[in-house]
């Protein structure tokens, strides 16, 4: 599996720091639209706790997740709130979740004071527009199983909880989040979770996922 650029990007604690005293901190409950297509991008966001998912309606209505899901520590709103103008996403808390809120005029303020964040920042955006050129490759060049596999291996490497047993997600995702996530529909999700189970790559504790066989399940991506 490629390496996930994105994980050599990452905010240090002065940088967090900063932010954290230039911003407020507010709490959103599960389930909650942070914000939606068509509103003015004019802050940032910090993630303190919990995880965020980001999506745009289909024609149909379907939620089609884009990028990657964003998690502790990540900031997100970025590339628009730089751009101005209005959000063409959405951005829906997946469980509850706390963040540090900045306005763009104060999020410029500290670049130009600091600009060693706002070289971090330039670094960021550029591992992300990687990244998202790597999910439209895994779009085109690849069937729903092996991009069902690479998601499940990457929200484990991203997100996972290390057990005895395997990784556990620990991402309370829906067939329908996943679905939305690998460009197909909930029905064929199912069908595939069913076969990796059948074949000991994953196993269910409760409703939660874990991965006890990252090697097999590997074996998709093809």
């Amino acid at each position: 599996m490629a390496k996930n650029v994105f994980e050599t990007v990452v905010l240090d604690d002065l940088e967090k720091m900063l932010i954290r005293q230039a911003g407020s901190t507010v709490h959103y409950p599960k389930g909650h639209t942070i914000f939606a297509a068509g509103d003015f991008a004019d802050r940032v966001y910090l993630i303190e706790s919990g995880w965020v998912k980001i999506y745009r309606l289909s024609t149909d209505g379907r939620r089609v997740t884009v990028g990657s899901i964003r998690s502790p520590g990540e900031l997100m709103g970025l590339a628009e709130t730089l751009w101005g103008g209005e959000r063409t996403c959405f951005a829906g808390a997946i469980n509850n979740v706390s963040l540090v809120v900045l306005r763009k005029n104060k999020f410029e303020e500290l670049m130009a004071t600091h600009p060693f964040l706002a070289i971090k920042i330039a670094k960021l955006l550029g591992a992300r527009m990687r990244e998202a050129e790597a999910i439209i490759h895994e779009m085109v060049s690849w069937q729903a199983p092996g991009r069902l596999a690479l998601t499940l291996l990457k929200i484990g490497e991203r997100c996972g909880i290390e057990t005895k047993g395997g990784i556990k997600l620990g991402l309370p995702l829906t067939h329908e989040e996943l679905a939305s996530m690998v460009g197909t529909s909930r029905q064929t999700v199912t069908s595939l979770l069913n076969t990796f189970k059948q074949e000991k790559s994953i196993i269910y504790e409760g409703r939660e996922i874990k991965i006890v066989n990252p090697d097999k399940l590997a074996k998709w991506i093809v």
